[in-house]
Parts: structure tokens; C-alpha cells; sequence
């Protein structure tokens, strides 16, 4: 008895499921990245100029980096 092949082959197939995968991720997470864009939050500039400020962070970095 011969095996009749089909049509699609499994290659093809988990491809198709991938790309299905794929296409249903993207459309959940497009509306999310839409409305971030939409709305940005910008901080209103100081008020004494420049907008640096020496904190924990930056001193710890100044550190690290001298040695």
C-alpha cells in the first residue's frame, strides 16, 4: 500500500502557524504603541536653566568611571 502525500508539508505548515502567530501579536500590541505615541508627557523645561542634575546615579557613574 502506498502512502499518498499531501499537499502540505510540514515545513509549510508550522511556517503558516508562525506567521498567524506572528500577525496576532503584532495587532495586539500595535493599538497599545498607537496611543503611546499619541500622548507624549513632556516635562516643562527648569526654570534656572539647563536641566542636569547631579544625583546618586551621576555621582556613581563620575565614580566608576575614574578608576
Amino acid at each position: 500500500m502506498e502512502k499518498s502525500r499531501s499537499r502540505l508539508s510540514r515545513r509549510t505548515l508550522f511556517a503558516g502557524a508562525a506567521t498567524i502567530g506572528a500577525v496576532g501579536a503584532a495587532a495586539t500590541l500595535l493599538p497599545g504603541v498607537q496611543q503611546a505615541a499619541a500622548s507624549p508627557e513632556m516635562k516643562s523645561p527648569p526654570e534656572n536653566g539647563g536641566g542636569y542634575q547631579l544625583t546618586e546615579h551621576v555621582k556613581r557613574y563620575y565614580q566608576t568611571a575614574r578608576t
